[in-house]
């Protein structure tokens, strides 16, 4: 017996989409490459920032499903990121003033890109862990990429609020829930739920994990020689 195959709405996916080219906007609105101001983005690099945060995970993801990417089958998707970037851009001083709204906005944006990468991985019949990976990397694949483009020290890979963290549980809570027999639908929004709670409730309290203090290091290579050895105080 075929069981229906779970379609990601095209409603929900733009609203992934938008929701994900204002917070880059957003953030590409304020961004400053020296901390004076001195030099920033023109309006075009902030709708390209917003257009790569907004596409960016369903992007990846696809590509680690070897599926035709499925932001590029519409209009709507380019039309939408672009859209909501021209909104991030223009509304810049407002949301600004608003630090609560775009916590908060980032926050939903990773919780609906995992959600999507771990539903379609699982319903193309990847195995739990793998499907995690998917939805993870899709979560963060649109923060990675912005980063990489505007020459920034990649977020995810440094000590801060849990990021990838949030999106790892609440893909594992949506896989988990998939697994004994909940919809994929039911089950997707629990993990957007999870992923958004676990994230707002780290950036309010300040959790992170560990740096690697504890950790020895090797040099491997020369331009090891360049990273800093934190070494604990002597009592």
């Amino acid at each position: 017996m075929n069981e229906p195959v779970f379609v990601i709405p095209l409603w929900a996916d733009l609203t992934a989409v938008g929701l994900g080219g204002v917070q880059g906007a957003l953030f590409a609105s304020g961004f400053s490459d020296d901390g004076t101001g001195g030099r920033r983005l023109d309006l075009l690099g902030v709708a390209i920032i917003g257009i790569v945060m907004g596409m960016g995970g369903g992007l990846i993801r696809d590509l680690l499903l070897n599926v035709a990417p499925t932001t590029l089958q519409s209009n709507w998707y380019l039309l939408t990121a672009a859209g909501a970037a021209l909104v991030g851009m223009l509304l810049a001083n407002v949301f600004q003033r608003l630090n609560g709204v775009i916590v908060a906005l980032d926050a939903v944006v990773i919780g609906l890109f995992g959600a999507f990468g771990t539903s379609k991985a699982l319903v193309l019949g990847l195995p739990v862990v793998p499907a995690v990976f998917v939805g993870v990397c899709a979560a963060v694949g649109g923060g990675i990429l912005r980063d990489v483009i505007m020459g920034l020290p990649v977020a995810v890979m440094h000590v801060g609020s849990l990021y990838a963290v949030a999106a790892g549980v609440g893909c594992a809570v949506l896989a988990g829930a998939v697994a004994l027999g909940a919809p994929v639908a039911a089950a997707a929004v629990a993990g957007v739920i999870v992923t958004t709670v676990i994230r707002l409730l780290a950036v309010i309290f300040d959790i992170s994990l560990p740096e690697q203090r504890a950790l020895h290091r090797r040099k491997v290579a020369l331009e090891a020689s360049a990273i800093p050895i934190v070494t604990p105080p002597t009592a």
